[in-house]
């Protein structure tokens, strides 16, 4: 071993063989991970991105025996930093459908998700909720679209900003519906509930966790879930797709990522302890007041989750723009 880091630290050898030298580096340090903290970066603090992280984080660090730290960014921030970093497993990325689906609301974003990162796992899921203003004269999906047919255009739905999950599944259910339900924006989804608790709109799709506690004192009324399910996270509600739009689906989703050519090992390794994690009882407890389902799983369903809700979520977004 002492002569093979003697070879490749010798400033003679040829280019052709860094990336071989680079690949038995790699190896060696895949085998001794962690040997130092472990970053998970994420956005701005408070939000959801941010509340797992930190129920996730102690837990992970037990497993690992090294401290595993939150570093708070703003979203686009972090998602350059960890696209930008070393690929040794010691900074990952918890992030949103927004790595994934920013493409399709801005230009010239400085990553791209499947150059950029590899997919470690899904952390958890959220079910948007379909909520109505108690003065709207409906009691479920199948009502709400007949009066959406024989009103189009006279209907307003709150939504938080442009990409956000309660766009996305407000503009999903418009085209699948064949209703014209007018979107009104709002800066995020706390300003979006109140247009909706005050009448100022007339239906929304907030998640579940924003949703419940008008739900349950009467200001608002829940139709449905949007998830192709029904979640216990919503109890007793039917899917949106089972009550009078089949094949409806929406969903909010949380991953963890780490950077592009970060070895294979390694993303193995981080997944096991991620998923042993989240199925410690408390860590799903925590998840689920926070109005999340903790979802284990491998990469390769992460992958594939992020190219199906890339596929739904640009022909939404190219529909919308026609």
């Amino acid at each position: 071993m002492a002569n093979i880091h003697r070879f490749c630290s010798n400033r003679a050898f040829k280019p052709a063989l860094l990336l071989a030298c680079l690949g038995f580096s790699l190896a060696v340090d895949a085998q001794n991970y962690p040997a130092r903290p472990v970053r998970i970066v994420t956005t701005v603090p408070g939000g959801s991105l941010d509340l797992t992280a930190r129920v996730i984080a102690p837990k992970l660090a037990e497993r690992l025996g090294q401290q595993v730290i939150v570093d708070n960014r703003g979203g686009v921030l972090s998602m350059e930093m960890v696209a930008k970093a070393p690929p040794d497993g010691y900074t990952l990325l918890l992030a949103s459908a927004s790595l994934w689906t920013s493409q399709f609301l801005r230009d010239n974003i400085a990553w791209d998700v499947q150059r950029d990162y590899l997919p470690i796992s899904q952390l958890v899921t959220s079910p948007n909720v379909l909520v109505v203003h108690p003065s709207l004269p409906v009691q479920n999906v199948g009502q709400l679209i007949a009066l959406a047919r024989s009103r189009s255009g006279e209907l307003n739905y709150s939504s938080g900003q442009t990409g956000s999950s309660s766009h996305i599944a407000g503009e999903l259910f418009n085209q699948m519906a064949g209703v014209k339900i007018v979107r009104i924006a709002y800066k995020g989804q706390g300003p979006s509930m109140l247009a909706l608790i005050t009448g100022e709109t007339q239906l929304s799709f907030p998640n579940s966790a924003a949703a419940s506690p008008y739900v349950k004192s009467g200001r608002i009324r829940a139709l449905a879930v949007t998830t192709a399910a029904p979640s216990a996270l919503a109890p007793g509600l039917p899917t949106v797709a089972a009550s009078g739009l089949p094949g409806y689906e929406s969903r909010a989703a949380l991953g963890l990522f780490a950077p592009a050519r970060t070895p294979v090992a390694l993303i193995d390794q981080i997944n096991a302890e991620i998923n042993r994690t989240l199925n410690l009882p408390d860590v799903k407890q925590q998840l689920f007041d926070s109005g999340a389902e903790a979802v284990p799983g491998t990469p390769a369903e992460l992958a594939a989750f992020i190219r199906t809700d890339m596929a739904m979520t640009g022909k939404v977004m190219r529909r919308t723009e026609q």
